[in-house]
């Protein structure tokens, strides 16, 4: 599923060469060693599904020393996007963080990104440089007030 929807929300943004190689097995790997951290206690996962089927997921991990909960992942399958998916995991993610923290990190060019988690009451707190798919790029950190 992450790797469906990287394929899909990262094009234009990360090198078609990267999300058109076989990304799954790259992804099902960081998915399994995730798994073991969450569940040893690192955080929580949580599966949106729609008729039986998963098509979406988030994950977020437990407070850093700022108070701040990650969350790590937040994506919908392409053909559930703008159906409430991605607004229900969000949803879930806040109930679940109310009591840890706030803080998510995304790309800068994820313009649909920014507009989702920006229309939900995210503000931007923050940007750095960061790596991914062997490329420089720029993450922006966003917070929500959970008070």
């Amino acid at each position: 599923m992450h790797a469906r929807s990287w394929a899909s929300a990262y094009r234009g943004i990360l090198p078609d060469a990267y999300l058109d190689r076989d990304i799954h097995a790259e992804r099902a790997a960081h998915w399994d060693a995730r798994m073991k951290q969450i569940d040893a206690g690192a955080g929580r996962a949580f599966i949106a599904e729609h008729d039986g089927e998963a098509v979406g997921f988030a994950c977020l991990l437990e407070p850093d020393d700022t108070g701040s909960v990650l969350v790590d992942n937040l994506h919908a399958l392409p053909g559930h996007k703008g159906l409430g998916t991605g607004t229900a995991l969000l949803g879930e993610a806040i109930r679940w963080a109310r009591s840890r923290g706030n803080c998510l990190f995304m790309l800068e060019r994820n313009a649909a990104a920014i507009g989702f988690y920006e229309s939900r009451g995210w503000k931007r707190a923050s940007r750095g440089a960061d790596q991914m798919a062997g490329i420089d790029l720029f993450a922006l950190r966003y917070v929500y007030a959970l008070a």
